[in-house]
């Protein structure tokens, strides 16, 4: 069984090599469970590292985290109040196993009481009407009475006004910087009154990460995949709200809209994703009857992903390979299924050349499964 699979908690050892590996250039969520998959360990895997570029074609090793930063970025997150949580441990949130491409490690502060598996995200504008933020409070104060924590980003507008409603209940912020660096800084006096009164803020990015524009969608698929179902409450039809909408959908999370006024650009969003088939909201009971009368198809999503045999004792692929792999492979997202397929080599031989162009930094990857080489 591979390290961190069996519901325990890491070692002090294994957490920080755990740490290293997702913070080393070109590791993402994707490439760290292959590896771990492959090698067992993270520490075997960081051993691999360098052979690994090497064979792709890359002169120059990736840039490993060393062990005393890491070992300083643990220590430095337990003096603020955070801790640092490895998926497969008991406190890591449960629904976030069952995204596409969940975060290894997340830092949390708080949220030791939460009721993880009973969540709902509100989102929506951050130049929200009064009466928008009136009826986010509402909706967030009568779904935290109902059992059920808050998931929001901590932005202004919708997003404050949510979790300043639930502050009682359990409210939870996923943030897109690092637990030291609380963005937009006018809401730390909230961020701090979240944990104080038994909440949480979440982050998957280093301590002292300063979030940059596209830092923002990768935190909004934390905010719907910590969550049974998104709310939108006010949002123009191009915005983050809307991100998050559309990646909820990805995830096999309800969507719900609150209605608003065709006059007001800020409606424009709740009212498209209602035309599409979200669930309309006028109250806690549109939420609640919404996430009860699900498909029971749905349940399936939080089954243990399925993962192919690989076959380790298979001769490494070759040049040969890696050319026919590259040759299937393009600017376009495609599905690891079907380069299988059309590449002709085994589920083995493309898993492992995917790790090697991965850690060279040629590949994207969007949705868990899509990959594409990255442009230069």
């Amino acid at each position: 069984m591979r390290e961190g699979a069996d519901g325990k908690r890491l070692s002090p050892a294994q957490r920080t090599a755990w740490l290293r590996l997702i913070r080393t250039d070109n590791v993402g969520p994707n490439t760290f469970r292959q590896l771990l998959n492959r090698y067992g360990s993270a520490d075997a895997a960081l051993e691999q590292l360098r052979d690994l570029a090497r064979r792709s074609g890359v002169t120059q090793p990736p840039q490993v985290v060393s062990q005393s930063a890491a070992e300083d970025e643990i220590a430095a997150t337990e003096k603020l109040g955070g801790r640092i949580v490895a998926s497969g441990e008991p406190d890591y949130p449960e629904l976030l196993h069952f995204i596409p491409a969940p975060p290894p490690i997340v830092t949390i502060a708080g949220g030791e009481r939460l009721d993880w598996s009973r969540a709902v995200a509100l989102v929506g504008a951050r130049n929200a009407s009064s009466a928008g933020q009136k009826f986010a409070r509402i909706l967030a104060a009568d779904l935290g009475e109902r059992g059920f924590t808050i998931v929001s980003g901590l932005a202004r507008g919708i997003d404050a006004a949510a979790h300043a409603a639930s502050l009682a209940t359990g409210t939870v912020a996923a943030l897109a910087g690092g637990l030291a660096n609380i963005y937009p800084e006018e809401n730390l006096p909230l961020a701090r009154a979240i944990v104080e009164q038994g909440g949480a803020l979440l982050t998957e990015m280093p301590l002292n990460w300063v979030p940059r524009a596209r830092d923002f969608p990768r935190r909004n698929r934390l905010i719907s995949g910590l969550s049974l179902g998104v709310v939108v409450v006010e949002a123009a039809k191009r915005s983050g709200s809307l991100i998050t909408a559309r990646l909820a959908l990805e995830q096999n999370r309800e969507v719900f809209a609150v209605p608003g006024s065709p006059l007001d650009p800020r409606a424009e969003g709740c009212n498209y994703l209602i035309q599409q088939g979200a669930r309309l909201v006028t109250g806690a009971s549109d939420v609640v009857d919404g996430l009860e009368n699900t498909d029971p198809a749905r349940a399936k999503l939080f089954e243990p992903d399925w993962e192919p045999e690989l076959d380790f004792t298979e001769a490494p692929p070759g040049q040969d390979d890696r050319e026919r792999l590259l040759q299937a492979l393009s600017l376009a997202p495609i599905a690891v299924d079907t380069l299988i397929a059309e590449s002709g080599l085994s589920v083995s031989a493309v898993q492992t050349l995917l790790l090697e162009f991965d850690i060279a930094g040629r590949l994207e990857w969007s949705g868990g499964q899509l990959v594409a080489l990255r442009a230069v």
